[in-house]
């Protein structure tokens, strides 16, 4: 077989082992390193870690197993590809993770993953990694709100011609479309606020029981084993600083259906002010343009708005991620086969695609130019533009 064969690639390909996702193909990602897979890593370390430490906290296992694991849970020290390739036996990162840690323990071994599933960790590894990967994310939707707040007051009286249906209508402001994108922004930001404050830690044990956290011959009931169980799952969310859950939530993905709103519906309404960019900065129109527009590779004249070309891209994108996750609520038993595994990938994605976007929209926002000039001239229908000055005025007391 020559190396030109389809099945190896072309010549001078690289191969698979050598080979590797840099992101040619999704410029408008963003938030990648805190979404990779050394960070989902990290945070399933770190969630096995705070489970040893909470054990130990309630005499469950000894103070130098804490210490140990806790050490020993460092990203740096491990094989990533080695447990992907590992994972693929048991369906699961974990299974392979606790084998390494608990070898990197030695004496403590037995009190690694003590009563957790490998659900538990996985789960809950990936809301820490939301959870993380969503702090920036809210620092660039402060900063959209903020500059739409600046062009609004700015522009709350200058002309331009609302259109519907892709005709002028009557006259508007650009003050009041640039309010509205406000709007949508701080809608957005309040939601995804919202989901990540609400982001749980996962802790049932095999079937959502908490059995292993119970003390045998003592009755379960509205306390003794059932108490003691609950103040695991308390201490462990407090440990990892993420939500304490009303019940194992295995096969109870409200969680991820939430996320999976909010994340959508970031992506939509920034793709709304971007769809209204890439409008107004056609070149017979110009009524507003990117302040630092990309290149052409053919045509050194074109100022391409990149920056909303980059955020429509995401918004076309997360809706598709987004309904996999709505998917994943119909999951069977007590423990799903196939309904949770199907939620990694499109939930990283998913995060990606609204850091990259809230990024985008960030930079769009700081340095878009407004053209009145263009919206006088461009404007065919007479008449005041209602209310919008005192509309502009309303839509940004909310903060």
């Amino acid at each position: 077989m020559t190396s030109a064969d389809p099945a190896r690639g072309a010549p001078g390909a690289p191969s698979a082992a050598g080979s590797g996702d840099f992101g040619l193909l999704a410029p408008m990602r963003g938030g990648v390193a805190a979404t990779g897979d050394v960070a989902v890593l990290q945070a399933m370390l770190d969630a096995e870690a705070a489970l040893t430490r909470v054990l130990a906290a309630v005499g469950r296992a000894p103070r130098e197993a804490a210490d140990a694991v806790t050490a020993a849970a460092r990203a740096e020290l491990f094989d990533p590809a080695g447990l992907a390739e590992r994972a693929r036996s048991g369906g699961n990162p974990v299974i392979p993770l606790v084998d390494d840690l608990r070898a990197a323990v030695g004496p403590y071994a037995e009190h690694v993953h003590a009563g957790a599933t490998s659900q538990d960790i996985m789960d809950t590894a990936l809301m820490l990694v939301a959870y993380r990967a969503l702090g920036p994310v809210l620092d660039d939707l402060d900063r959209v709100v903020a500059g739409l707040g600046t062009l609004a007051e700015a522009h709350r009286d200058t002309l331009m011609a609302a259109r519907t249906l892709t005709q002028q209508a009557v006259p508007t402001t650009f003050g009041l479309k640039a309010a509205g994108w406000r709007k949508l922004a701080v809608d957005a930001r309040d939601r995804l606020r919202a989901a990540r404050a609400a982001l749980p830690a996962q802790l049932g044990g095999p079937a959502g029981t908490l059995d292993r956290f119970t003390t045998p011959g003592i009755a379960s009931g509205d306390g003794g084993g059932a108490g003691e169980a609950l103040e695991v799952v308390a201490r462990f969310a407090a440990e990892l600083g993420l939500a304490a859950p009303v019940l194992p939530w295995h096969v109870l993905r409200t969680p991820v259906a939430d996320l999976a709103g909010a994340l959508a519906f970031t992506a939509g309404a920034l793709g709304k002010t971007a769809a209204d960019v890439l409008v107004l900065s056609r070149t017979e129109i110009g009524e507003v343009s990117e302040g630092v527009g990309g290149g052409s590779s053919s045509m050194p004249h074109k100022h391409n708005p990149v920056r909303a070309t980059m955020i429509a891209a995401a918004a076309r994108q997360v809706p598709a991620h987004a309904a996999v996750l709505y998917a994943s609520l119909a999951a069977e038993d007590e423990r799903p086969p196939g309904a949770w595994h199907a939620e990694w990938q499109p939930l990283r994605e998913a995060l990606r695609l609204v850091a990259g976007a809230a990024r985008d929209a960030a930079e769009l926002v700081a340095g878009l130019r407004v053209h009145p000039g263009r919206m006088r001239a461009a404007l065919t229908v007479a008449g005041p533009p209602g209310a919008a000055a005192a509309l502009v005025k309303r839509a940004l007391e909310e903060k």
